[in-house]
């Protein structure tokens, strides 16, 4: 049988590697603790990460929604503005376009007053030798 030394140094062995058990429990506990800090922590900042991309989105969609509008207002301006303008370009087309008729008419014209006058001219300067009595 064992004696009572024995069983108290079993005992105090027991209660050694209860206490190294308790330790190391301890220890894991605490790591765990700072796992999870470290993944709360890293949550946080992915949730303040996806609160400033959903601020950022929802910016961008107003700026562009205020875009379109005016975008929108900009060209019903343009097109008011060219219909006021559409008949005095269409005037300007009508003088532009009779201004080369005109010139047209007195480029022509003078050319046929140049033509006739260099015809005529053979002739007058024959008529005028023969009053002057030039050979």
């Amino acid at each position: 049988m064992t004696s009572n030394d024995d069983i108290l140094l079993m005992l105090g062995r027991v209660e050694e590697g209860v206490k190294r058990i308790r330790e190391d429990f301890q220890e894991e506990k605490q790591s765990a603790h700072e796992s999870r800090a470290v993944i709360h922590r890293r949550l946080d900042e992915q949730r303040q990460q996806i609160h400033l991309l959903d601020k950022v989105v929802e910016i961008s969609s107003g700026v562009d929604a205020t875009l379109r509008e005016e975008i929108k207002s900009i060209k019903e301006t343009v097109q008011k503005n060219h219909e006021a303008v559409a008949p005095t370009l269409e005037e300007w087309k009508k003088m532009k376009n009779l201004g080369y008729s005109i010139s047209g008419l007195i480029g022509f014209a003078g050319l046929t007053i140049g033509g006739m006058i260099a015809y005529a001219s053979d002739g007058a300067v024959a008529a005028l030798r023969h009053w002057l009595k030039i050979n």
